[in-house]
């Protein structure tokens, strides 16, 4: 006779929380303190209730890989927090699943080859030229800046240069503004269920900064349209998506279609390497042994001029920086699944219909894979016992199937604005003003990153 998993896996362990809400306060006033309260107080697997939604938090690499690879088809993405990013993003590459995903998928991936980067990058030099053009005056004057935001404006041209074939000068400001209503009200939504029977004053103010955004997207398709008979001859991602052909029917996308492609590229595409920019910025700003030997390597490799496609690979240093910043703080904090059927973790059985928590974030911090694992230590990316480590000790961009498609894209990005950045400013904290960790959909720094530029 066979057992059932129930029989032979024993419970996870994990807080006991409110008698009706359970952790619902914790998970929404602190998701950062309560992930790792709870790694720290039950280990690699904790058990949660989320008023009914019953959940676990996974730490240990084996079991995130469990999830994403070994087992992925096990795991959805039905979960609360990709429904809600759904209601803005609709069902672009992010949020779909199934056999339409695997064809978006397909259709975008020549977007993102090395070849079409390499193309790429006299982009990000000329925008990244740009905004230290923008930083002299402020530089001059010690002005204090934000420079969270500078990062923002400066990526979201990239992403709309590069990947739609656009200019939106003059529409920052309404990007900015409407992610930051966006994002908020999403979080609130994903860590609160009680929302979704009570009434919300803020749903007005985010279906407006969705329209807005709306706008600006279908404002982009049309003048394509306008534009040219043949996108193709534009080379972007969404010259692709606009020529590609259904291959059962022929038909081509309809602007729905379309709006939530580029909308998911517009979005991600710029909100997530901006806020590494800003956490690394901040982290070199915090250490000023590593941000001297960072200096020392793009002075000896760029010997005065700006950085280059070529220089790259020989600026090691610079990419360790990077790679300890998304350890410290990945943008994209964590991530959520729903589990189909039963499965095993370890010792700890996985009921279906459960909530599955990864978090680079949690990961990241796992003492026994990272020593002094809130340090930032860029170097330790040069060690042997780093890159001995399981595949998912570290995985900033997600991991399997579903990894992040523009992860290239995103650290070539980087590299080329803080060469370009670090090579003519010093950029030093404003005293006074806390900086902390603000979990949105993404990890943004609370209020901003305020400094003042002086010439380096």
């Amino acid at each position: 006779m066979a057992v059932s998993v129930e029989e032979t896996v024993a419970a996870a362990p994990g807080p006991r929380g409110h008698w009706l809400l359970g952790s619902l306060a914790p998970l929404r006033d602190d998701p950062l303190g309560f992930l790792l309260d709870s790694a720290a107080q039950f280990g690699d697997v904790a058990r949660f209730r989320a008023f009914t939604q019953r959940g676990y938090i996974l730490r240990h690499p084996e079991h995130i890989q469990r999830v994403l690879v070994d087992n992925h088809r096990n795991y959805n993405k039905q979960s609360r927090g990709f429904k809600v990013v759904a209601q803005f993003l609709g069902n672009g590459l992010l949020t779909s699943e199934g056999s339409f995903w695997l064809r978006q998928r397909r259709l975008m991936q020549p977007a993102f080859h090395r070849e079409r980067l390499a193309g790429l990058s006299s982009i990000m030099n000329d925008e990244a030229q740009a905004c230290a053009e923008r930083l002299k005056p402020k530089a001059r004057s010690g002005e204090e800046f934000n420079i969270a935001a500078e990062m923002m404006r400066l990526t979201l041209r990239v992403v709309s240069r590069s990947m739609l074939g656009a200019e939106i000068s003059g529409a920052e400001e309404t990007v900015e503004r409407s992610m930051a209503v966006i994002l908020a009200y999403g979080m609130r939504r994903i860590s609160n269920p009680l929302l979704d029977v009570l009434p919300a004053r803020s749903t007005r103010r985010f279906n407006k900064a969705v329209a807005d955004m709306d706008a600006l997207v279908h404002g982009i398709i049309a003048a394509r349209r306008a534009k040219s008979a043949a996108p193709s001859a534009e080379g972007d991602l969404l010259s692709m998506l606009m020529e590609a052909r259904d291959e059962d029917t022929g038909e081509v996308m309809d602007d729905r279609q379309l709006r939530d492609e580029v909308m998911t590229m517009f979005t991600a595409g710029h909100e997530t390497t901006a806020n590494a920019l800003a956490w690394t910025f901040l982290l070199l700003a915090q250490n000023p042994e590593a941000e001297a030997r960072l200096r020392q390597e793009l002075s000896s490799v760029l010997r005065g001029r700006a950085p280059a496609l070529e220089d790259l690979p020989r600026l090691t240093y610079l990419s360790c920086v990077l790679k300890e910043s998304l350890r410290i703080y990945p943008p994209a904090w964590v991530s959520s699944r729903l589990s189909i059927g039963p499965d095993e973790m370890g010792r700890f059985r996985i009921a279906p219909g459960c909530l599955i928590l990864v978090s680079p974030y949690l990961t990241h911090r796992h003492p026994a894979l990272w020593p002094e694992p809130e340090r930032f230590r860029p170097e330790r990316f040069l060690e042997p016992a780093t890159a001995e480590l399981p595949r998912y000790a570290y995985f900033p961009f997600g991991g399997g199937p579903r990894q992040c498609i523009g992860n290239g894209f995103a650290l070539m990005e980087a590299q080329i604005v803080l060469a370009t950045l670090l090579r003519r400013f010093h950029l030093d904290l404003v005293p006074g003003r806390a900086v902390e960790p603000e979990p949105l959909i993404t990890l943004r720094p609370r209020g901003g990153l305020w400094v003042r530029a002086r010439p380096a």
